[in-house]
């Protein structure tokens, strides 16, 4: 089946966006709102509720994360012990120090009650509390062990840590390989009205930048996260065995980080939002504006373009420097904390040594570990804006995820008897929108082999009946038969898989001329694919070229003319041999003399399959066998050509208006 892409209205401006949508409604008669508006309505962040689910996409990966989490705490634990061990070192030299400037052969007590004597009492506090063996230095055997230690310590630390973050990745990358995929299949499983209703641009942002801003935000936090609150938990533990007191001190500083990192991300996810909405708006424009660059030229847009550029640019300036400079805060407040938490411990910490309540060692792991405890509620708040961003950026997703999909097919579909293409509209209703109507109680039959010719006024509804035939919209009301049964009872690949159709504005994909026209049969031989190309008067400008059927079309088909590559749709549909053919205004960009060739062509490929051609030059569907002519949805007058004409009604008119054109202009 050759399909094509729904034509587009060009862009229109953000502040008349319901306007346009008006426009385009009463120039299609009621139709979808093909001007590229769509940006999806201002809403509060739902920060919490998105995060949960962002966090529970992992849960396939329970038995990963399970291991993650267990390599975390064997990880942390090493790490937050090595402290002690260098407090240990440090008392180990201490002692060594003081021991070796006191008298040997005396004991330790009797060290100290002879410094209490002389009035030291600071000195007798530090020889028994740090176990100083009079005359005795370092025990550089002992130190040496204890080095051993923390070396063992922060190499198998590192060895865990390693393997956490190795199995974290292949997680967070399934994770959104998983979400990439189902946001790409949920695209196929969209109703065309929500793309009707939606800048390509906008979708292109959701499943491109926001997915690989939820990887980034992903991959960068969680395991960061994850360390941080394991080693709030061990820090807090370890203090807890140094010093009860010390640790109340350091305390003080949770609720105070809480309070600010509470106070600024409020101010601060809004901002995310509106950053990765004013991505989504600003990619909008560029698409818009690149794919019809030769538009904007040749109406002198180029200055206006610009400035609609500048003026998303500024706001996606505004939006992101807001969001940035509000979660940066955070992490210099955090770190005054901190600091302010390091020097309360240094001090009451050197009193608690010189009272000989504490050693030496264990207050400088004390320091230590209100560092680490700092340190992670820092990184947890630093970490803020990229949580917050990817969360933003996931709620974009979400909503994707969540629009509403096209009906789904039914559980036991209907399949045709045969193939013969007799068509069939029993009371058809249908409007785009609810209060604008366009067809009501429309019906026709297109029997087998007949070409059914479809005219009229822009508006008119031409396109959107035979959109109706391929289920690119549901019924109102009223149903459609293909060859007796309802189409809506059958499954759309199925209907579709019997239907060629060839628009007014063609699409081609990148590749060579032979993979285009195979698309409509890619399991056609070279000889089909060749014949088609002969039979719609492809091959003989595809001759003409260096690398005949291998040239390859670029992104926007611009190395073949606009008439080209109607030959090449017009092959692709001539390939895909189907029982129904929907041709609207498909020679349009054809010159005339080429417009003979094709109509012959046409003709051949109109044999023994129903065709419904919408045509607005009356002159290229002459020989049809039924002409219905529709006027805002209705079908006003029908009958052949000579029929039509005797009447003297709509169509005399529609006919007598281009001819009588043409006349005068001679």
């Amino acid at each position: 089946m050759s399909t094509a892409t729904p034509p587009r209205s060009p862009k229109q401006d953000a502040e008349t966006a319901e306007a346009a949508r008006g426009m385009a409604n009463a120039r299609r008669g009621g139709g979808p709102p093909w001007a590229g508006v769509g940006q999806p309505a201002e809403k509060a962040s739902t920060f919490l509720p998105s995060a949960k689910r962002l966090v529970g996409r992992l849960a396939p990966e329970r038995v990963g994360v399970l291991a993650v989490l267990a390599l975390g705490v064997v990880s942390v634990a090493l790490n937050v012990v090595g402290p002690l061990l260098l407090g240990a070192a440090t008392d180990v030299i201490f002692a060594g120090v003081i021991g070796r400037s006191l008298p040997p052969g005396v004991s330790a007590e009797q060290a100290a009650e002879a410094a209490r004597a002389r009035g030291d009492g600071a000195l007798a506090n530090l020889i028994e509390a740090h176990g100083v063996v009079p005359g005795l230095g370092i025990d550089f055997p002992a130190l040496g062990m204890v080095l051993l230690g923390v070396i063992a310590l922060y190499v198998g630390a590192a060895l865990f840590g390693y393997a956490q973050g190795y199995l974290l990745n292949g997680i967070v990358q399934r994770t959104v390989f998983t979400l990439r995929r189902e946001s790409e299949e949920k695209l196929h499983r969209l109703p065309l009205r929500y793309l009707d209703e939606q800048q390509r641009g906008e979708i292109l942002s959701r499943v491109t930048n926001d997915v690989d801003n939820v990887s980034t935000s992903l991959q960068q936090t969680l395991s960061q996260l994850l360390t941080s609150l394991l080693t709030i938990v061990g820090v807090l533990a370890m203090m807890l065995v140094v010093s009860p007191l010390l640790t109340l001190v350091a305390l003080v500083a949770i609720p105070l980080s809480l309070m600010l990192t509470t106070a600024i991300a409020k101010r601060s996810q809004p901002q995310f939002v509106a950053q990765w909405r004013g991505t989504g708006r600003l990619n909008a424009l560029i698409e818009e504006t690149f794919t019809g660059h030769e538009l904007v030229r040749v109406f002198g847009r180029t200055e206006r373009s610009a400035a609609d550029f500048a003026e998303r640019n500024a706001d996606l300036y505004e939006a992101s420097f807001r969001a940035q400079f509000v979660s940066g805060i955070i992490m210099p407040a955090m770190m005054f904390v901190g600091n302010l938490t390091y020097v309360a411990v240094a001090v009451i910490g050197g009193l608690r040594v010189a009272s000989g309540a504490l050693s030496l060692g264990d207050v400088q792991a004390f320091i230590q570990y209100s560092r680490q405890f700092t340190q992670p509620l820092t990184q947890v708040a630093s970490m803020a804006n990229l949580l917050q961003s990817g969360v933003a950026s996931a709620e974009r997703v979400f909503e994707l995820l969540d629009a509403p999909e096209q009906s789904p097919d039914p559980a036991v579909p209907l399949v045709r008897a045969g193939r013969a293409g007799r068509v069939a509209f029993e009371h058809v209703s249908f409007r785009y929108r609810a209060d604008t109507p366009l067809i009501e109680d429309l019906s026709l039959v297109a029997e087998p082999g007949q070409t059914v010719a479809i005219v009229g006024p822009t508006g008119a509804g031409k396109t959107t009946l035979v959109n109706l035939i391929l289920r690119f919209y549901e019924l109102d009301s009223g149903r459609i038969t293909l060859d007796g049964v309802d189409i809506a009872k059958m499954a759309r690949a199925d209907l579709r898989s019997g239907i060629g159709m060839v628009l007014q504005d063609t699409w081609l994909f990148g590749g060579t001329i032979r993979d285009n026209i195979a698309y409509g049969n890619p399991d056609a031989t070279e000889e089909q694919v060749l014949a088609a190309a002969r039979a719609t008067y492809v091959d003989r400008f595809v001759r003409s070229l260096p690398d005949g059927y291998d040239t390859v079309i670029d992104e926007e088909g611009s190395n073949v003319s606009a008439g080209e590559k109607q030959l090449i749709t017009i092959a692709r549909a001539f390939l895909a041999d189907p029982a129904l053919l929907i041709l609207d205004e498909a020679t349009s960009s054809v010159d005339t003399r080429t417009e003979v060739l094709v109509q012959r062509a046409m003709a051949a490929l109109r044999t023994d399959r129903t065709s419904f051609v919408i045509a607005h030059r009356l002159s290229t569907i002459r020989d049809a066998d039924l002409i219905l002519v529709m006027e805002a949805g209705r079908i006003v007058e029908q009958g052949t050509h000579a029929q039509l004409l005797a009447a003297g009604g709509v169509y005399r008119a529609l006919h007598d208006s281009q001819f009588a054109g043409a006349a005068a202009d001679r």
